[in-house]
């Protein structure tokens, strides 16, 4: 199954937490924190929103910094994913 987001929406498949420090300490499960950053795996088409032209600005494949609790998050065939509105985006990480 193929999730395309709508208007100025956009999917997002978290990436995982570093299983161990920089000092190389080895992480617990319950030590590592939630991932901040995501990739894009698909993007909205943009539009007319809430009376507003959005372009999108985002693109699939790039990397993504977003607030840890906004948007919704869906099961599809078994992988995590995010569905935000492109204003929740916070940055694109180069």
């Amino acid at each position: 199954m193929k999730l395309k987001p709508l208007s100025d929406r956009v999917v997002l498949k978290m990436v995982e937490a570093e299983e161990t420090t920089k000092g190389g300490i080895i992480l617990t499960g319950s030590a590592k924190e939630k991932p901040e950053v995501a990739e894009v795996v698909a993007v909205g088409p943009g539009g007319m929103v809430d009376g507003s032209v959005v372009e999108m600005t985002v693109k699939v494949g790039d990397k993504v910094i977003t607030g840890k609790y906004s948007g919704t998050q869906v099961k599809i065939d078994g992988e995590e994913l995010t569905v935000v509105r492109q204003d929740d985006i916070l940055a694109i990480v180069e």
